[in-house]
């Protein structure tokens, strides 16, 4: 088992299979999941947790012959797009609740509903090709029980 280090992350693989040790202090648990979940098409993937605030995670490509090395790379990378994504969504999680608390309590936006809808049933609709309109009675010439 060979131990390697991609800058800062420190992996390990034994040629069938790399294994990362990830620290919660840099690596939420929501972007390890939300990275973990991108490989599952690609790796047989387990996680572990060795100590607190901290986790494992193994990769077992499901096609031979991969490169474990490019794998743990592209591992690395997805995990820093994770992180961002999860903090971007923290940061501006208070600004769309507001957006989207306006959007839905604005009256405007009902008046022109109301208004929409006061204009269907206002308008004629003269013309009737299937003649729905029409009850199955008359349109088959049968006299309505009573």
């Amino acid at each position: 088992m060979t131990d390697e280090t991609l800058d800062e992350l420190q992996y390990s693989t034994d040629g069938r299979r790399v294994s990362l040790a990830l620290s919660e202090d840099l690596y939420p648990l929501d972007a390890i999941y939300g990275a973990a979940y991108l490989f599952v098409d690609r790796c047989w993937m387990f996680l572990t947790r060795p100590a607190d605030k901290a986790l494992a995670v193994r990769l077992t490509p499901k096609q031979e012959g991969a490169d474990l090395e490019a794998l743990a790379g592209e591992f690395a990378n997805e995990l820093l797009n994770q992180v961002l994504r999860f903090r971007l969504a923290e940061s501006t999680g208070p600004i769309r609740e507001y957006v989207m608390a306006r959007a839905f309590s604005m009256s405007p936006a009902q008046a022109s509903i109301d208004q929409l809808l006061a204009e269907l049933e206002a308008e004629e609709l003269d013309e009737d090709p299937l003649e729905i309109a029409v009850p199955w009675e008359q349109k088959n010439g049968e006299a309505k029980d009573g």
